[in-house]
Formats: structure tokens, sequence, C-alpha cells
């Protein structure tokens, strides 16, 4: 089943001799419960498109569709309510607020949207992602791999429609960067997390279920592997 639709894409920044077209009429759907490797060079529009995908960056033409209704059709209200409860976001550089630990950063997309903790869900979370016992560590006290782990675990508490990563193993070592890949690889497997993961690791991309390869803001190749 389908659930996210891209209809003729286009992000356009500057004008005339400046203009760059960061996405150039890209077009395709992914389906629920899928996991999407997007490969790229530096600069091909990848982390663009990505940004587009997750209410963050508004495209300049064309539409985006989750769960069949259009991302971009509301206010910037709706957008942001769009993006903390339908959107999990991870970055390279995790992104975690200093000054609040493990727990807390975990359930703030929760509690900006004014909800109640899910707190099995968290509970589960914190398990499955080995934070036993760091609940309440800083950020500054734990390391690129656990952080990173408080980063996946924040971008689920919602229980998203889809997951976006933006080159989420870009800042670990190769052994934190296979486990990182595991993990998201079980949240796909058992959760049934739609995933879609930006990397410019191939190794990592021949993980996932399928590999749409983006040069010069279009799509060059799109190619399902398993």
């Amino acid at each position: 089943m389908e659930i996210l639709r891209v209809e003729d894409l286009c992000k356009v920044y500057g004008k005339g001799e400046n203009e760059v077209r960061a996405i150039d009429n890209v077009s395709f759907s992914i389906d629920k419960g899928d996991f999407v490797a997007i490969i790229g060079p530096s600069g091909s529009g990848k982390s663009t498109l990505l940004h587009v995908l997750g209410g963050v960056d508004r495209p300049t033409s064309g539409r985006v569709l989750l769960n069949g209704q259009d991302v971009y059709a509301g206010s910037d209200t709706s957008l942001a309510i769009f993006r903390r409860r339908e959107v999990g976001l991870i970055y390279q550089f995790y992104n975690l607020i200093p000054v609040l630990n493990v727990r807390e950063n975990m359930t703030l997309p929760v509690l900006l949207d004014g909800r109640k903790v899910n707190e099995e869900r968290l509970e589960e979370l914190i398990s499955v992602l080995d934070l036993k016992g760091r609940e309440k560590h800083l950020p500054n006290q734990l390391s690129g791999g656990q952080q990173q782990r408080v980063s996946i675990g924040r971008a689920l508490m919602n229980s998203p429609s889809i997951v976006l990563a933006d080159e989420p193993t870009g800042n670990l070592d190769s052994k934190n960067s296979q486990e990182i890949v595991e993990l998201l690889k079980r949240f796909n497997r058992e959760y049934g997390q739609t995933l879609v993961v930006i990397t410019h690791d191939e190794s990592i991309a021949l993980q996932a279920k399928r590999i749409i390869a983006i040069e010069d803001g279009r799509i060059t190749r799109d190619e399902r592997i398993k």
C-alpha cells in the first residue's frame, strides 16, 4: 500500500544566472513498510529532497503526499503539526538538546505536541535501543553511537508514518555504523516502520530493499534489490 507519493517535485534556489535546481522534476512513490536508500554524490540534491519530504523545506513546485494528504497544502502551523506527528527525523550530528537527558530528549516531540508520553512505548524503545541505565545521562555523557540511538528513539516516539534519516552513520566509526543500520533494519522488519535513508555509503544502501540514485537533482536509478 502506498504511503508516500512525490509528484513533479522541484526546489530552486536563486534566480537568473545564480539559479540552482536542487531538485529537478522528481516523481516517485514509496510503499508502507518499505526501506529505501537514497544515494548520490555531494551536492546531488539528496539531502534537500529529504528535507522537502519531511516538511522541513517547502518545494518550489510539485506535491508531496503522505497517506494521501498534501503535506504543503495547509498553513505553517499545520505543517509543524505534521512534522511532529507523522515524520521522524534522524540527523548525522544527532541534534540532541544538551541540557536534556536521554529520557527528556526522546520524549520531547510528544511533549511539544501537548500529548501524554506513552510510557510503555518509551520503555520498549529504551530497551530495544540498549539505553537501559542511561535514561538520566546527558548527551555529553554518551558515546556517539549512544547519542544516535537516542536520536532514533526520539524519531520513533510518536509512531510516525515515515522515518527519514540523513546520513545517520556519517559521524560514526564502522562498528557503530553497522549497529545503527541493524537497528534501523530491525524497526523496519519487526515494527513495519517505513524508512528512507540518505547515505553516501553504498554498502549501507545495499542493506535497504530499494535504492534511488540522485544526481544533479534528478533520479538516475531506481531499483529494488530485495
